[in-house]
């Protein structure tokens, strides 16, 4: 991908104001909370004996849990589409950034790359519960039924569009633009990642650290962000729907 650095300083003002605009509606803000909720469990009982719900129910009334799920899609959705939005408007066709139309070259990757750091990250999760650094993982509430698994799924997808697009895509370009090293805009996009996930605990933001920086150098060596989105979509419907299906025997992970 070609992107040339601004030198205008008109544009590169505006690309900064855009970047903490966009960071404060999306993960930029995420990223303050989850500090914050890190500090708040270190506060309290502390991470190993807190517990944390990734995806809790919203309503004990089925028709308002369902729709404040699909409000939450269409949210998820709605954050990558800003992203290719602003990049469009400023010349990035969205086969430009790697988001061209989906081919099959994009889901051998996307397999392997869900493996490489899915299956790592499980003993990360189950070493950072042993030894205190994160909390207690709840994927998904007890009981689940069919229909809920199926939301879930869907908000995995909604996860990757919104968190790819964003955290890596559109990050990178616009710092690229600014004139940042690919090792500066790698760097600052895992970082990125890590700091929303550290609601789960200091392991957790690590793992999502190494997952950044896997992802990142990917796509700077590729340009394909939809390998990306498969792997991140497959990872989280994996432990989505793989614990409301099987949590009574997770219990040696932490969960």
């Amino acid at each position: 991908m070609q992107v040339s650095r601004v030198e205008d300083p008109r544009e590169r003002r505006a690309i900064i104001v855009e970047m903490v605009l966009v960071g404060i509606f999306t993960f930029g803000f995420s990223g303050l909370y989850a500090v914050l909720s890190l500090i708040e469990m270190q506060l309290g009982a502390g991470m190993s004996e807190s517990t944390v719900a990734l995806n809790p129910t919203s309503s004990a009334n089925v028709t308002i849990d369902v729709l404040r799920e699909a409000m939450r899609i269409i949210k998820l959705f709605a954050i990558g589409g800003l992203g290719v939005y602003l990049l469009w408007r400023s010349g990035f066709r969205p086969s430009g950034i790697g988001l061209g139309r989906p081919a099959a070259r994009d889901l051998p990757p996307g397999v392997g790359l869900a493996a490489l750091i899915g299956l790592p990250g499980l003993a990360l999760v189950a070493a950072a519960s042993a030894l205190g650094f994160n909390a207690q993982l709840q994927p998904a509430p007890d009981d689940t039924p069919w229909w809920r698994i199926v939301l879930l799924c869907i908000v995995a997808i909604g996860n990757a569009v919104a968190e790819e697009i964003v955290v890596v895509g559109y990050l990178m370009v616009r710092l690229k633009q600014l004139g940042a090293r690919d090792g500066a805009s790698l760097l600052a996009s895992s970082l990125l990642r890590g700091s929303y996930h550290l609601y789960q605990g200091v392991g957790g933001g690590l793992g999502n650290v190494v997952m950044g920086l896997v992802f990142g150098r990917w796509y700077q060596k590729t340009n394909r962000l939809w390998s990306l989105v498969i792997a991140h979509a497959l990872i989280d419907i994996v432990a989505f729907a793989g614990y409301a299906l099987l949590s009574d025997h997770l219990s040696w992970l932490g969960l």
